[in-house]
């Protein structure tokens, strides 16, 4: 039986096998791989892009110990701790904040659109991962509009049929680096995958 870690190099050899020739290069295909790994699906390969050289700024940022700011608990769950932690890298997500339940109350808001919000205030500059909410993307870009911050790297991946297209499309359009599945494909595993494979190579650089 395999151990665990030979199970991970097995699925990457058999990715690799599958997709074969790819025009990623050396800092965008891990991303991409573990992404694939993560959710199970070889047609990632056509929907994955990366704008602004974002994988590279994205592994410059944690090498400089920019923190990340994720939009729901399942993607920080999921963020490796251990390369956080050599990289003395601090995680933040607001979605449970009492502030932040107040304020969708009052204001009629998803709780991930005022997290986000709040995490724009509290934290500034930042990795800014999405893997669930395209109202955390709308609060993003808005508060970006607004000159209020500019994220090093936004991993854009909400996934579902209400918004989703439309908050990537957004973020695309912003000025900053962005990593981003088109269409309505995404989610917290796909997005944790996408942050994982920038921690794991700054460990490695």
């Amino acid at each position: 039986m395999l151990k665990p870690h030979e199970i991970v190099l097995e699925s990457f050899r058999i990715i690799e096998a599958e997709v074969g020739e790819h025009a990623f290069d050396a800092h965008e295909w891990p991303v991409v791989r573990r992404m694939i790994h993560a959710a199970g699906d070889l047609d990632l390969i056509h929907a994955v892009s990366f704008k602004g050289d974002a994988a590279r700024e994205g592994v410059r940022a944690l090498k400089e110990g920019v923190p990340i700011v994720t939009d729901v608990n399942m993607v920080a769950t999921g963020v490796h701790k251990p390369a956080r932690a050599a990289l003395g890298v601090d995680l933040h997500c607001y979605i449970d904040a009492p502030e932040v339940l107040h304020a969708a109350r009052e204001e009629a808001q998803t709780r991930s659109y005022c997290a986000m919000r709040k995490a724009v205030h509290e934290v500034g500059s930042a990795i800014y991962v999405v893997g669930n909410a395209p109202t955390a993307l709308f609060a993003l870009c808005d508060s970006v509009d607004r000159g209020l911050v500019t994220p090093r790297l936004i991993i854009a991946m909400p996934v579902g049929f209400v918004s989703v297209m439309e908050s990537k499309a957004q973020t695309l359009a912003l000025e900053v680096p962005v990593i981003t599945v088109h269409g309505r494909k995404g989610g917290s595993a796909v997005a944790t995958a996408a942050i994982n494979a920038l921690l794991l190579m700054a460990v490695e650089a």
